[in-house]
């Protein structure tokens, strides 16, 4: 009998089935008679096959009792639960399995044929040893502590790593000593936990094979990849830095106590939040502010007199206070940082600035309940620690910082620099809830009251130009067939060559006469299905080798078709996409130094951008419609220079295509607020909502009484509704005008209704061109035209 080569361990071993056999032996004296004659059937079963009871180590014998085994096992492994349950039995430490439920033998072979099942987390150097620890519990009593929990990781059918974990259950396993093993002591039980490193040792008390394992586990693995991509960045770094916030604390208290000379002084420490000129209290086990004694924050003038403040903010000097009841008996309520001190029992205290060159960080506080033990003197102690103290609240102030960053970005991904404050507020307030225990939920993120700005420039004739170009590839390679068919008919005159000319003259024929959005996937499971195959048998032609060669080069091998005149439609787009886009971020740049709002844009067949500009947006009282008037009249100069900008660069692309711009406008204030799951702001409430139907479908819109799109390629297309919008907009337009940015053929059109959309409007007016940045003169989009092409 061949045997498994097994791994070096303390265990020979055995698979078999005798614990579970003996347990349907017990239920021959079952008065239920179904269970008895279900016994009686497994044992029938069985019973032929002593082998399976007794164990062996053959595990090729897996397979010749294959069926033998899963009728034992039909009560472990319920047929009613196999497509759900990811289960199997194995032996324990191995690799081996056998009698797979039908889900988890779905998740292997999704896996590939190539993969190998191995648990991930099991080190080959600690396996003996864990096998030991199994004995000593099993045989002897001794409860070792070496649970630990082992994964699966397995691809899914997309290559996808996913993460299961495993699950024990040991009821049918036994462990029996040979006479090759000593027995176990007290004192070796002892001498052994103090040497899990030495194998050695462990080898001297569990010799290889000196104990014989017979029997299986049934392991039951359960998807845990969503918990651990839910919990990845969060768990492990909050955690990480919530640790060391604790240990900064504790250091603290133990080197002033030691630098002093006295072991009744407290270390308290604020930050500052220099953009609101604020003490802030510290988050963490052990640290706490004397000065906001018990507040979250407070503000730095209200906390400290002229003086102290001047001291500490200013000239960034710390200051001692002896006695503090004395001094504020003196000064009286000219001091609130005294008040705050007394009321805490302090009788003396250094404050001192923890600063570096970019500013204020935050304020040591050194406090005693004893007068005179903080003094000025004893104070200049702090001029050694002072850079080591610098030092440790630059790096606090780091970790924290990526603490913040890193819960915003797997809560909310890249956020706008305008609004990045208020996912920073969330950010610290999630992670004080850490920090105490309390359930740690990412609030609502919304803006109320702010005015929304939306542009683009589209392609105009996209999807035309998508399917001239389609077209003109499956023409290219319909011809390539047949050229290659018509002369297989000359070699070799079969009809079937002749029905698949007629086949592709009918497709060359549709696709002149009614290109359909079928039909590129007609032609193409042709290719595939038919014409492939045929290629393949006739490449043993000579005279037909170098045709097929040139034919099979020319097609691509993503999408297995030509791929030429939509690789040029594709490369094209991409390339207006990137320089629109790049052109908008570079205009942006100023126009968020002129007031702080809200952008993003997309790529689709052209460039989307939103704005939105209010209040709530710029955290500060500071908001004043005209700031909204110079964002409008900016958006639309920076349509024309994109427009222009646009067509400069036109011949460089593969594809001439021409793009057409619109602006929509909506004078009311509406809502926003983030959704989570789509990691983008959206408008908020039904009203709103409107606002959200027009821009989808605004520039598809129709002239009223026309088949005319209200989007033109040379001109810029303006979307209103009130007629206060009108008069404003008219207004910039003549300023434009004066600036040489249109021209004067200004229209005003009503558009067809829109779904739950009526009484739309649109201004109209030509864009004017410049030939390149040189040029000096200004043409309409048809002159422009003319000049490039004459």
């Amino acid at each position: 009998m061949i045997k498994y080569d097994q791994p070096e361990s303390p265990m020979l071993l055995k698979i078999g089935f005798n614990k579970l056999i003996e347990q349907y032996e017990d239920m021959l004296t079952s008065d239920d008679a179904f269970v008895v004659d279900k016994a009686k059937r497994i044992l029938d079963v069985q019973k032929p096959y002593p082998e399976l009871r007794d164990g062996f180590t053959d595990f090729a014998l897996l397979n010749t009792y294959k069926k033998q085994i899963n009728f034992l096992l039909q009560d472990a492994f319920s047929p009613v639960l196999t497509q759900n349950e990811i289960k199997s039995a194995s032996v324990p430490f191995q690799d081996i399995i056998f009698n797979k439920s039908e889900r988890f033998k779905k998740i292997i072979d999704l896996a590939g044929e190539d993969f190998e099942l191995k648990i991930m987390n099991l080190p080959e150097d600690d396996t003996y040893i864990m096998a030991c620890a199994v004995i000593l519990k099993f045989c002897y009593g001794f409860n070792v502590s070496f649970k630990r929990p082992f994964y699966y990781e397995i691809p899914d059918a997309n290559g996808v790593s996913r993460f299961y974990k495993i699950m024990y259950n040991a009821d049918f396993c036994e462990i029996t000593p040979t006479e090759k093993a000593p027995k176990i002591t007290q004192e070796d039980y002892d001498e052994l936990l103090d040497n899990f490193e030495n194998i050695e040792l462990w080898k001297s008390k569990f010799p290889p094979n000196s104990y014989v394992f017979k029997g299986f586990v049934i392991s039951n693995m359960f998807d845990v990849t969503d918990d651990q991509s839910i919990s990845n960045i969060k768990s492990n770094l909050i955690e990480k830095g919530k640790h060391r916030e604790k240990d900064y604390g504790e250091d603290f208290q133990k080197i002033f106590n030691s630098l002093f000379g006295v072991n009744n002084l407290k270390v308290g420490f604020s930050t500052y939040n220099a953009e609101k000129d604020t003490f802030e209290q510290v988050y963490g086990a052990g640290i706490t502010s004397f000065l906001l004694h018990g507040l979250e924050n407070a503000s730095c003038r209200d906390t400290l007199c002229n003086w102290s403040y001047n001291k500490l903010m200013k000239e960034n000097k710390y200051f001692s206070i002896s006695n503090v009841e004395k001094t504020l008996a003196f000064v009286g309520d000219q001091a609130p940082h005294l008040k705050i001190l007394f009321d805490q029992n302090i009788k003396s205290v250094i404050f001192a600035p923890v600063a570096n060159d970019e500013g204020l960080m935050g304020v040591l506080e050194i406090v005693s309940d004893k007068p005179q033990v903080l003094n000025s003197i004893n104070a200049n102690k702090l001029v050694d620690v002072m850079p080591f103290i610098v030092s440790a609240v630059e790096r606090s102030r780091k970790e924290e910082e990526n603490l913040i960053e890193a819960v915003i970005q797997q809560e909310c991904t890249s956020i706008h620099p305008s609004v990045y404050w208020r996912f920073e507020k969330e950010a610290r307030k999630f992670i004080k809830s850490e920090y105490s225990g309390e359930p740690a939920t990412f609030s609502k993120i919304a803006f109320e009251d702010v005015y929304p700005l939306y542009g683009q420039i589209d392609i105009k004739g996209s999807s035309e130009a998508r399917n001239l170009a389609t077209r003109k590839d499956l023409t290219l390679q319909l011809n390539a067939v047949k050229s290659i068919l018509e002369k297989a008919s000359e070699i070799e005159a079969l009809p079937i060559y002749e029905q698949f000319i007629f086949q592709v003259d009918a497709y060359l024929d549709g696709l002149n006469k009614h290109f359909q959005v079928d039909s590129e996937q007609q032609i193409s499971e042709f290719f595939k299905q038919d014409i492939e195959s045929v290629l393949r048998h006739l490449y043993i032609k000579e005279e037909l080798k170098l045709a097929i060669d040139k034919y099979f080069e020319s097609i691509d091998a993503k999408i297995n078709l030509v791929y030429k005149y939509r690789k040029d439609y594709d490369d094209t787009i991409a390339l207006i996409n990137k320089e629109m886009a790049a052109l908008l971020d570079k205009k942006q740049v100023k126009a968020q130094a002129m007031y702080p709002h809200y952008f993003e844009r997309f790529k689709t067949d052209g460039v989307e951008h939103n704005m939105y500009v209010g209040e709530s947006i710029t955290q500060e009282d500071s908001f004043n419609p005209i700031y909204l008037y110079n964002l409008r009249l900016w958006q639309l100069q920076v349509m024309c220079e994109m427009e222009n900008a646009y067509y400069q660069m036109q011949s460089n692309f593969p594809v001439t295509l021409d793009v057409a711009s619109m602006v929509l406008v909506f004078n009311q204030p509406l809502s926003i607020s983030f959704r989570m799951d789509e990691k983008q702001f959206d408008v908020d409430g039904t009203y709103n909502a409107r606002y959200e139907i027009v821009k989808k479908r605004v520039d598809k819109a129709y002239i009223k009484g026309t088949k005319k799109r209200v989007t033109e390629k040379g001109k810029i297309t303006i979307v209103y509704s009130q007629k206060q919008d009108e008069r404003e907009y008219l207004r910039y337009i003549k300023f434009l005008q004066s600036k040489k940015y249109v021209g004067t053929d200004v229209e005003i059109v009503e558009l067809e209704d829109l779904q739950a959309v009526t009484g739309l409007k649109a201004i109209r007016v030509s864009v004017l061109y410049h030939k390149n940045e040189a040029d000096k003169a200004f043409y309409t989009y048809s002159d422009l035209m003319k000049e490039i092409k004459s």
